[in-house]
């Protein structure tokens, strides 16, 4: 009897003609198997932090009712075998980083289970009402901020004709940008969270900006691949103390520390919308800020200075910016001498107040304004003192 030898190489080919083939056969037997990614969401969302059974935890916002545990949502995905395993973000900051690496198609995936398979009353999907609203980013490493960036805020106050004879000249010499940096933790707080108003601080005032929240790292990022690097757009309000510091010392009057860095004074939120579900914000924004019912500043994109991919360019010429950084626009008149008075009286904001601020398509930022009485008796008297000690009129 003749013994046929099969080569190593040959009995190799064999094995793989035959894997393949019985791969075949199971995919055409039970095609349920077969899973193509979901490249599109059946509804468009928005990404945030929330406090859920006293854990921080990002969620998915369908219709600015409901928040979708992300974490939890998946987990219950990932029970059918077609569904490959993907880690689920721990916070906002690892979602931004991986949302274009793979991580934006599962979340479509969550919204398309949950919504196609009328999943909105599973256990992992809360009532908006029923959770805490945080901060989106906690933290960014950085919050830049445009100055005086919308014309109507370059010319508060002013007449029609003399705003109209003012931005004609800024248009003609719009310069560069001025940006400012604002601190982060601390100063960044989430819708509800109270507004405080600094002891002895008694001219503060408020501004509704768009905040462009940064999904790719880049440095000297032209105008024309800016929105490339952008992941997504929130509400944000810049606070700001204009009752400047004390005489004597290094520089007097203006102060950009004083004026900008307190506790509670960067707003953002409520949550982000990411840019597919959003638009061209040079076309789409409308903000508006309304106190105790009063709306004291509202303006659209064609007011800006300086456009969004130019600030972006700007920004980024000087340093680079990361996954989470913040990047606000600026804001229109109705602060300075352009303010509209209200039932208080005053031009600036007042203890008890309730300050709302939006952006069409994106959402509201609501929050009460409260006032600090007091401050530790044992200061040594190097802390920053009471407008009213050193300027006449603080209201």
């Amino acid at each position: 009897r003749r013994i046929h030898v099969v080569s190593s190489e040959q009995a190799m080919q064999r094995i793989t003609r035959l894997a393949l083939a019985l791969a075949t056969v199971v995919a055409l037997a039970s095609p349920a198997l077969v899973h193509a990614q979901a490249m599109s969401s059946a509804e468009p969302f928005k990404v945030g932090t929330f406090e859920i059974g006293g854990a921080s935890t990002v969620g998915l916002v369908l219709r600015d009712a409901l928040i979708i545990d992300i974490g939890a949502a998946n987990t219950a995905l990932e029970i059918d075998p077609m569904y490959a395993h993907v880690n689920a973000p721990a916070d906002m900051l690892e979602l931004i980083g991986q949302y274009e690496y793979g991580l934006k198609y599962r979340l479509y995936e969550i919204v398309n289970n949950v919504v196609g398979n009328d999943l909105l009353g599973a256990d992992y999907v809360h009532r908006v009402d029923d959770v805490g609203i945080l901060p989106p980013v906690m933290y960014p490493s950085k919050i830049m901020n445009a100055a005086v960036n919308f014309y109507t805020h370059a010319c508060e106050g002013c007449s029609e004709a003399d705003l109209a004879a003012r931005t004609q000249q800024r248009k003609e010499n719009r310069g560069v940008p001025y940006l400012f940096l604002k601190p982060t933790r601390g100063a960044v707080i989430g819708s509800g969270a109270d507004i405080v108003l600094p002891y002895g601080r008694d001219r503060i005032e408020w501004e509704v900006e768009l905040a462009i929240v940064f999904g790719r790292a880049g440095k000297y990022i032209s105008a024309a691949r800016a929105y490339d690097h952008v992941f997504g757009y929130t509400v944000a309000m810049d606070i700001s103390d204009r009752g400047g510091r004390p005489p004597g010392g290094y520089g007097s009057g203006s102060d950009w520390f004083v004026g900008k860095g307190h506790d509670t004074f960067a707003p953002q939120g409520p949550w982000i919308v990411p840019k597919e579900f959003y638009g061209d914000p040079m076309e789409r924004l409308h903000q508006s800020l309304v106190i105790d019912g009063v709306t004291v500043q509202e303006a659209r994109a064609g007011d800006m200075i300086h456009n969004i991919p130019e600030l972006i360019e700007y920004a980024s010429s000087l340093i680079t910016v990361f996954p989470g950084d913040v990047l606000q626009s600026g804001t229109s008149g109705g602060t300075g001498a352009g303010r509209v008075q209200r039932a208080t009286g005053s031009g600036y904001l007042q203890a008890g107040e309730t300050i709302q601020a939006t952006i069409e398509g994106i959402g509201t930022l609501r929050h009460t304004v409260v006032a600090e009485d007091s401050v530790p008796d044992d200061l040594s008297g190097a802390q920053l003192p009471p407008v009213r000690s050193y300027r006449r009129g603080g209201n």
